[in-house]
């Protein structure tokens, strides 16, 4: 049984790698049982939410991710998000790899807005705006950069020298970036605005999005979580990376719930997109928005890819050395 720590992991997947894998991935399909959701309530603690993300391909590999979120930990100076990953072996059970799950649910998750904003951002979109500061948004600046003209970033968060730091880290990667404090100003400038946050209410106004702009929405998992405001919706095409999306997501739930969009308003997942099944952005005025709430099958194929990468290092190294 192979392990990789988060070191080998992240080497493993490079944005380049890890989007194609995933893109596959969405075309092959796979088995992908619905999610498991627990709460732990700490009382004054806070809670912590418990994650069980199972997916396989029969004859293939089989994945187990259980994670954990808790949403103080950022006052305690700690990452919101844990996550340990183990792979199978689909025909005899054997355990084959233990891999940070962490790293692979951060990248996985940024591969996977790019991927999406592939199909449905402008390809001219040079400015990104990343609302958010933590694991996930410092990764959506190069994500995106793997698949557009990404030039200009801007990092908008509630704590700013956290924004602040994010941009310093961006422009040491090649990045033009900036803290920005004005939050409607920037959304306002942007062609893709990117959320990656634990809000439980809207950070963004649909009135400060310009035509032709890309709106991703990460962050809201669960239905007491928000990060867009019923605006957001009003005329926009809509796509989410799977149907769980419209049962879990309070971005969702709540805009169709008061009327604003109807279930079949939807346009596709990112398995239609990837198998062009449906359309992606049509016109350069239209307005998309993109919500995930991830799945295991992105997972999956991070950790295949992870594992296999090591394979044929591995059988590489055993080939016997015939130079004279």
């Amino acid at each position: 049984m192979l392990t990789f720590d988060a070191d080998a992991t992240r080497s493993a997947l490079p944005f380049e790698r890890l989007i194609v894998a995933l893109e596959r991935m969405f075309v092959a399909g796979c088995e992908v049982p619905q999610r498991h959701s627990h709460t732990i309530d700490n009382a004054a603690a806070g809670s912590v939410i418990v994650l069980l993300m199972p997916a396989w391909q029969a004859g293939r590999y089989l994945g187990i991710k259980t994670v954990s979120v808790a949403a103080r930990n950022a006052e305690r100076g700690l990452p919101g998000l844990y996550a340990t990953y183990t792979l199978y072996d689909a025909t005899t059970g054997a355990p084959l790899a233990s891999i940070d799950g962490s790293e692979i649910t951060s990248r996985r998750t940024a591969a996977a807005s790019a991927l999406a904003a592939s199909r449905l951002a402008r390809r001219d979109s040079r400015r990104l705006l990343v609302v958010g500061a933590g694991r996930v948004a410092s990764l959506l600046a190069p994500a995106y950069r793997a698949v557009l003209p990404i030039a200009q970033v801007t990092i908008w968060d509630r704590k700013p020298e956290q924004a602040q730091s994010l941009a310093s880290r961006l422009i040491a990667l090649g990045f033009s970036a900036a803290a920005a404090r004005d939050l409607p100003a920037a959304a306002a400038q942007a062609d893709i605005v990117s959320c990656a946050t634990l809000a439980t209410e809207p950070l963004i106004d649909g009135r400060w999005l310009r035509a032709g702009s890309h709106l991703d929405l990460i962050g809201s998992f669960t239905p007491a979580m928000r990060e867009a405001d019923d605006g957001c919706f009003t005329g926009a095409s809509i796509y989410v990376d799977t149907d769980e999306a419209l049962q879990k997501s309070g971005d969702l739930l709540g805009p169709m719930m008061r009327g604003v969009f109807a279930r079949g308003d939807v346009r596709g997942t990112l398995a239609d997109l990837c198998r062009g099944s449906v359309a992606g952005r049509t016109a350069d005025d239209e307005r998309t928005v993109f919500k995930s709430v991830g799945t295991a099958l992105e997972d999956l194929a991070a950790a295949i890819l992870v594992y296999e990468s090591a394979a044929t290092v591995n059988a590489a190294a055993r080939q016997p050395d015939h130079r004279g």
